[in-house]
Order: structure tokens, then sequence, then C-alpha cells
């Protein structure tokens, strides 16, 4: 009895995580990437940069309220992705409005 209980905890230890959402944490390294190099170039001033950064903090904050409860459900997913999409607009439009960082 204990080496089949051992062996399906041991199942449970390697197994991915249900709660895993390794697709928006590669989204979330992409956008930190975008928003460093457009520090690198000169396209975001230091108030843009603050804002975006305030984004993904924001982003981050909700994907760990998402995986709390150890499953991320297909709405909260969806809401994270939908999040995601807007923090990249954001991202696109502040580096390609009219200010530089002179």
């Amino acid at each position: 009895m204990n080496k089949s209980l051992l062996i399906i905890l041991a199942l449970f230890a390697t197994a991915p995580s249900l709660a895993g959402t390794p697709r928006l944490d590669a989204r979330e390294h992409h956008q930190r990437a975008r928003i460093h190099n457009g520090v690198a170039n000169g396209e975001l001033t230091r108030p843009e940069t603050r804002r975006l950064a305030a984004g993904q903090y924001h982003l981050r904050a909700a994907e760990a309220r998402a995986k709390s409860d150890g499953v991320v459900t297909g709405r909260e997913r969806a809401r994270l992705q939908h999040e995601a999409n807007q923090q990249s607009r954001r991202i696109y439009r502040q580096k390609h409005d009219a200010q530089d960082r002179g």
C-alpha cells in the first residue's frame, strides 16, 4: 500500500503543473525585451518606461492571482491573454509615437 502511494505521489510531483502558463511566460519575457530595446534605442522616455513596467507588473500579478488556486481556468487564461494583448499594443504605441528620449 505504501509503495503504490509513493509511486502516485512521485508521478504527481514530476507531472507538469496544471497552473503553468508557459506561453504567457514567454510572451511576458518578449514584452520585457521590447521595452528594454525601446529604452536602449531611445524610443521610450522615462515616464513611458515606468508606465510600461507598471503594466508588466500588473500582468504578472494577474497571472499570480490566476495561479493561486493551482489551476488556470479557460476564462482566466483568456483574461490573461486579453491583458497581454493590451500591454503589447501599449508597448507598440509608445515605441512608435513622436516622443524620443532626446
